[in-house]
């Protein structure tokens, strides 16, 4: 196993789709060109932002080799994994292993809502995805409300244990939850990074000890957290903090209620500044579409945040 850098920005990358829902792989592609130019230290792909949970075993197959290709070598590519049986979770992974990817973002299964938790589920879970594969592991926290669990400490620290997992994608929504998370891995023994998926309280995350961010978000505001998260990560709070209004401001305008939106909302603010077409935007039912009022709302916000400044597709 190879260790890959995970302090920075992981943006969790759009699938390009067209009106009869299939992927756009050459839009895709340019797509990741720039986000690499905003500075993305690694692509998240296949996240619940790419609609990876809808998109068939040879489309996310088709997205890893797409995303490897174009980052070849330049940043890193994760990507998601996720299956009903640990079998399947496996599977998955050993797609993208030999797509090339660099590392997995493991997603909660739906065994791990059982309550009490055993925490043998989820370390048996990880620790076969991690010994098949070989692979780098991001940890994968989610809220509840997203269909994911929050950890208790007995099963995170457990967790930890797997010599493959490297970070923990922390996306409890749940600024205590989150403090008390970063308490756990300071008692895990070595380094674990702490990256935020928490797109409401983004500049807090960095205050309470995340090193890097993988966010939905980052599909459209990538290079706006990265340069937070430089200034985080060179000692300039004060220059971290000035800049919340601009990047909290344009993320709460992309992850408005209702919250699942954001995905087309992403998409739509990329064709706004010229990344994609129109006819590119769309997101797979049941998935909606967002209204022409939504769509002026976020070219307001686009205006707001300064990025109206690309030439159309």
């Amino acid at each position: 196993m190879v260790d890959i850098n995970l302090k920075g920005m992981l943006p969790a990358a759009i699938l390009p789709m067209t009106a009869d829902y299939r992927p756009d792989y050459d839009a895709f592609a340019r797509y990741l060109d720039w986000l690499i130019s905003e500075n993305a230290i690694s692509l998240a792909i296949n996240m619940d932002t790419g609609e990876g949970p809808q998109l068939t075993i040879e489309e996310r197959r088709r997205a890893a080799e797409v995303a490897v290709e174009v980052a070849d070598g330049s940043c890193t590519v994760v990507a998601g994994v996720m299956g009903t049986t640990t079998n399947g979770a496996v599977d998955m992974a050993k797609i993208y292993r030999d797509a090339g990817v660099d590392g997995l973002v493991v997603f909660p299964n739906a065994a791990f809502r059982n309550q009490p938790l055993d925490p043998r589920i989820p370390v048996d879970y990880h620790e076969t995805i991690a010994r098949e594969t070989g692979l780098p592991i991001i940890l994968f926290q989610l809220a509840p409300v997203f269909g994911g669990v929050n950890f208790t400490r007995e099963t995170l620290l457990h967790l930890l244990e797997i010599p493959q997992v490297m970070a923990i994608k922390e996306a409890s929504f749940d600024a205590q939850y989150f403090a008390f998370t970063k308490e756990t891995l300071d008692m895990a023994g070595r380094p674990i990074t702490l990256l935020t998926g928490n797109d409401r309280f983004i500049t807090e995350s960095f205050l309470l000890g995340a090193e890097g961010a993988l966010l939905g978000f980052g599909a459209i505001g990538c290079g706006m957290v990265a340069d937070m998260i430089q200034a985080f990560a060179n000692g300039d709070f004060e220059a971290g903090v000035a800049m919340k209004p601009r990047v909290q401001g344009f993320a709460d305008v992309i992850y408005a209620d209702p919250v699942l939106d954001y995905r087309a909302r992403c998409k739509v603010a990329l064709a706004h500044i010229g990344l994609l077409r129109q006819d590119q935007t769309y997101v797979r039912p049941p998935l909606l579409q967002i209204t022409p009022e939504e769509s002026e709302r976020l070219r307001l916000a686009l205006e707001e945040a300064g990025m109206m400044m690309m030439e159309k597709a």
